[in-house]
């Protein structure tokens, strides 16, 4: 597949409504999240009796949260309704609890901003199933589809911190509450507007039944999975992927500031490093894969993350102390400091290896009657894998491990991860023997 080609996509009304409408949900769902942590960091104490930091992380709690309660439901819904039918339900409900936002900035609730950051929540877990498995109606061709899944992750990272970004900027700011629920509104009814010219797809299994208790839904959503080993095994892949990704997100900050002596500016570089590696990532594959799911490079995605962990661990080990803080003039007057940007660049391009030809497999191996239940079942799976990741996070750091060590010990767990999947699955390693003597003339 041509450069050409791969853009060209971004014209063609078949995908181009639906990248935005995607690209401006995770946009505005960012934007308030960060808009919120930083409000109640600020302004907690007027709010509530909680501890700052308690409330913080109940926040990103409750945004998870609606991932295990309605996920297994929302896939059903996904497979019973047409798609895109679905995307423009979630984009007016989008834009009801845009305004359910301004009324909790008015009033100044506590409840009120956490039970909006919830309702964002319920909206992303109800549009997931829905995101990823729209994607084979219109990208039907192999090539097109890596494309898509490219873009798709791409975009949805740098939404992730384009809306961290700008949700910090807006509620800092003088009337920050109201720049904040204009943002969150003007980004919901824009991507109410763009929904509108997704083309039509028919229902996948319009005679389905919808089952409500989630609990058997989600085991039975599990089994559909489990039929098919390379699905499932994909979707434990991508779902450590979202593991590894959220853990070092999590210790970026702490990074920043507390090892490498940076100001916010420094910790913003730092994360807009990372998620520009992934977005480039997600691009790479699919030019290295010349149209074809090339399943060669996930071996080599998850190789290239341990070893740009392995080697933060190695840098940062050596650290000397710092006794002053950088801005991010004086930080990049630092040769050492240089290495550090360029390990997040590349743990970030790796991470875009491996998990778009995961995503692609997953939806090109899923039949489609229940495609989307399956994909439900990867966003519970996700939700976990992350949840597990940020407790694990926390219990390194009580006991003392260093932000050095952690990132030893992330790069460990991976090659272990790898290995499991690898070993299910061997096909992804045969693959990549394939790849590496065709490309790297080995």
């Amino acid at each position: 597949m041509n450069e050409f080609s791969q853009f060209s996509l971004l014209t063609q009304r078949r995908f181009a409504p639906f990248f935005w409408t995607q690209f401006l949900g995770a946009f505005n769902d960012n934007v308030y999240k960060n808009a919120l942590i930083v409000y109640i960091t600020f302004q907690g104490a007027a709010l509530t009796t909680m501890k700052t930091s308690v409330m913080v992380n109940i926040c990103a709690g409750l945004f998870i949260l609606p991932f295990f309660i309605f996920a297994a439901t929302a896939g059903q819904f996904a497979d019973k309704y047409p798609k895109s039918l679905m995307v423009r339900w979630v984009k007016a409900f989008e834009v009801v609890i845009s305004g359910f936002v301004a009324l909790a900035f008015y009033f100044n609730h506590m409840f009120l901003l956490v039970f909006a950051l919830f309702l964002l929540g319920v909206q992303a877990t109800i549009f997931s199933p829905v995101k990823y498995s729209i994607l084979p109606h219109y990208l039907p061709l192999e090539h097109e589809l890596i494309a898509g899944n490219a873009w798709v992750e791409s975009g949805t990272f740098l939404a992730i911190l384009m809306g961290t970004l700008l949700g910090g900027l807006l509620i800092a700011a003088q009337n920050g509450p109201f720049l904040v629920s204009l943002a969150v509104f003007i980004l919901a009814l824009l991507g109410l507007i763009t929904s509108l010219f997704i083309p039509s797809v028919p229902s996948a299994a319009p005679e389905l039944k919808i089952h409500w208790n989630i609990f058997k839904e989600t085991m039975r959503n599990l089994q559909f999975a489990k039929q098919n080993q390379t699905v499932f095994l994909s979707i434990l892949g991508i779902s450590w992927f979202w593991a590894y990704g959220g853990a070092v997100l999590t210790i970026i900050p702490g990074l920043g500031r507390d090892v490498l002596h940076g100001n916010e500016h420094v910790v913003t570089l730092l994360l807009m490093t990372f998620s520009v590696g992934i977005a480039m990532g997600g691009y790479l594959f699919s030019r290295l894969s010349a149209g074809q799911l090339e399943l060669g490079l996930v071996p080599l995605g998850s190789f290239g993350t341990t070893i740009m962990a392995i080697h933060l661990y190695w840098i940062l080990h050596g650290m000397v102390e710092s006794t002053v803080t950088y801005d991010v003039s004086t930080f990049l007057a630092q040769s050492t400091h240089w290495w550090v940007l360029l390990d997040c660049l590349l743990l970030g391009i790796f991470g875009g290896l491996y998990t778009v030809p995961l995503y692609t497999l997953l939806q090109m191996r899923s039949e489609a009657t229940v495609r989307s239940r399956i994909i439900a079942t990867n966003s519970i799976l996700n939700g976990l894998f992350m949840v597990l990741a940020a407790g694990l996070c926390a219990v390194a750091f009580a006991m003392g491990l260093t932000i050095a060590q952690l990132f030893l010990a992330i790069a460990v767990v991976n090659v272990m991860a790898a290995a499991y999947i690898f070993t299910l699955l061997p096909e992804f390693f045969a693959r990549f023997i394939v790849w590496a003597r065709l490309h790297l003339h080995l």
